[in-house]
């Protein structure tokens, strides 16, 4: 559902690009906690390869 409603890439968007997000992103890690992991504020679209680069990144 988060995806139909937010669905382009927020970091290539940024850099001028129309990707479409396929995974939904914790914008802060949750580390296990419950309220901060469904906080839909917590959350953004990423493509696979934006979301692989920050998961590498550990950001």
């Amino acid at each position: 559902m988060f995806l139909r409603r937010n669905p382009l890439c927020v970091h290539c968007t940024d850099s001028g690009m129309t990707v479409p997000a396929t995974e939904v992103d914790h914008i802060v890690p949750h580390r296990g906690d419950r309220d901060l992991f469904w906080d839909p504020n917590n959350h953004q679209g990423l493509c696979k390869s934006c979301h692989s680069k920050k998961t590498r990144k550990g950001l």
